[in-house]
């Protein structure tokens, strides 16, 4: 259940504080006073898309915090324990969402980052919204099976159908990825051989490569190393002004004066080491030179396996360190295609098997649906002709889809058909209803339904429009019943139905800093018979008026 709500800074509310108790809460208020803020607000928490456009002028973000007791819905805090998402305190539930300037939103679960699919999956096992066009939704078969499937409350045989089909359907892909036209047939097979062979033959690896591309510089470069290393040789040690020589001769006259100031001590032993260092290095340097030669036939040997190794990656259009690699991956495809048959075969016993689980649980589910199906339509109907269509007739028309593949939601084809004239045979919704008797109709299933589902909360948005009078009080009176039950929330602009509600809360704008800005309150006993006598008369209230908003409100007050 909804027990508080912060909005802060969204549409056209600066900040607003909302405590909300059980039963049935109605929201009421002029025209364009933003009586929706509260429900768009709230889906904004739930999961709904964010918009940039939904922060108020002048904000930098939007922020919807709501807060909901799960202790009675198991369905809630066992999903909110396998997400890891419950806190110390098992019966209440923070959601939190923020939305910036830039379209981006965050959102929270007790405290913890999460994505906004796992925001939606939570809100819609806590709160069920039914917009004022949701009946435009009752026109969709997909919509009508969801509704039946609701009702029937068979959850683990749905999700049964639905594990099944998943199933089915990935051993399908995989026995089509096996047998569609390009797959490795035998034709294929040979040339992969083929492939495979060369390749072999070749017998490159990632080491030779490497080791090829540095020998092939060394002996496409060797006159110039050994012209350079002759030359490096000569300055160090073989001329006659070497720079080692030089060193010496340097050293020789430094010791000679060392005797005379002791401090030259470190210059000299600093220079013993280079000159130490400098007789290392021509030596190396002169092994280098010895081990060098020209070699023309090794280079042609070096340039004529590089040419084929890069031949064949051309070959492959791919880099020439990826052979070896390509050589693996034509093996491992090999090995599948040869053993393909041998898996289609298993995959096809596989898939017979898994069809028969799926059609197995499809027939369960349609027998539970079958079942639902005649309890819903009594309920419908009685609903029905409670908001003022006395020969009103609901059927639901549940058959096996033509085709019979296999589908999410099962194999059968639903139509709810409607009649609402005596003697007139039940036909498709969209066929029959005019737009106030689809309303009321979509109204009745949506109340009859939103009894039936385990969703603490219940939201209806403007769901009463185009009805009025006796049938508007009616409609209260479901609603009220449906509040024993259920948390009940509804935008009205009917006073029948205003009347009718455990608690009352006003919408209402006013000017403030150059801004309009909206407000929802509670109202008082008094504050509720006078916006009861608006929604009555209009501009000009009188004493009758208010007379007859005190006698409605006794009336819902003795209504059991």
């Amino acid at each position: 259940m909804l027990t508080h709500l912060h909005i802060r800074n969204y549409a056209l509310v600066d900040a607003l504080e909302l405590e909300l108790g059980p039963g049935f809460t109605v929201l009421t208020g002029e025209t364009g006073a933003g009586k929706s803020i509260l429900i768009e607000a709230l889906g904004l928490a739930l999961g709904d898309r964010a918009d940039a456009g939904v922060i108020r002028l002048g904000a930098e973000r939007a922020e919807v915090t709501a807060t909901l007791t799960v202790a009675g819905n198991a369905a809630a805090r066992a999903w909110l324990l396998e997400q890891e998402l419950e806190t110390g305190d098992d019966a209440e539930c923070l959601l939190r969402r923020t939305v910036g300037t830039d379209g981006r939103s965050k959102a929270w679960i007790n405290g913890s980052a999460v994505p906004i699919q796992t925001l939606r999956e939570l809100g819609a096992r806590l709160v069920d919204v039914h917009g004022q066009h949701e009946h435009h939704a009752l026109l969709k078969r997909e919509h009508q099976l969801a509704l039946l499937d609701g009702y029937a409350a068979q959850p683990t045989l749905s999700s049964g159908v639905e594990q099944e089909y998943r199933a089915w359907r990935r051993l399908t892909r995989e026995l089509e990825e096996l047998a569609a036209p390009g797959a490795d047939g035998d034709a294929q097979l040979d040339f992969l051989r083929f492939q495979l062979a060369e390749l072999d033959e070749l017998g490159v690896t990632p080491q030779e490569l490497e080791r090829l591309d540095a020998e092939h510089k060394r002996l496409a470069n060797a006159g110039l190393l050994i012209e350079t290393c002759r030359a490096g040789l000569a300055a160090l040690d073989e001329d006659e002004d070497a720079l080692r020589a030089r060193l010496i001769r340097v050293l020789g006259e430094l010791r000679q004066q060392s005797g005379s100031d002791a401090r030259l001590q470190p210059v000299i032993d600093l220079l013993d080491g280079a000159a130490i260092q400098l007789e290392e290095a021509s030596g190396e340097l002169r092994a280098y030179a010895d081990r060098l030669e020209l070699d023309p036939r090794r280079l042609e040997e070096v340039e004529q396996r590089l040419a084929a190794i890069h031949a064949a990656a051309r070959k492959h259009r791919l880099p020439a360190r990826e052979l070896p690699e390509l050589r693996l991956r034509l093996a491992a495809r090999i090995e599948h295609a040869a053993g393909a048959r041998q898996r289609r075969e298993g995959f096809e016993r596989d898939l017979a098997a898994c069809e028969a689980r799926y059609r197995a649980a499809a027939g369960r589910l349609g027998a539970a649906r079958a079942k639902a199906a005649r309890a819903l339509e009594k309920k419908v109907v009685q609903e029905m002709r409670r908001l003022g269509m006395p020969d009103g007739v609901f059927t639901i028309d549940l058959q096996a889809r033509p085709d019979e593949t296999p589908s999410p939601t099962g194999l059968d084809r639903i139509d709810f058909l409607v009649s609402t004239n005596p003697h007139q045979p039940p036909r498709p919704l969209a066929k029959v209803a005019s737009g106030g008797e689809m309303s009321r109709i979509g109204l009745a299933i949506q109340v009859v339904t939103a009894a039936q589902v385990d969703v603490p909360t219940v939201i209806f948005d403007e769901v009463d429009v185009g009805i009025g009078g006796r049938v508007a009080e009616i409609v209260g009176q479901g609603l009220r019943r449906l509040g024993e039950c259920r948390q009940v929330l509804c935008i009205t602009h009917l006073a029948q139905v205003a009347a009718l509600g455990h608690h009352h809360l006003q919408v209402s704008k006013r000017s403030a800093g150059g801004q309009t800005l909206s407000t929802i309150r509670p109202l008082t006993p008094e504050e509720r018979r006078e916006e009861i006598a608006r929604m009555l008369g209009g501009v000009e209230i009188s004493a009758q008026t208010r007379a007859h908003a005190e006698e409605m409100i006794k009336r819902s007050e003795e209504f059991a």
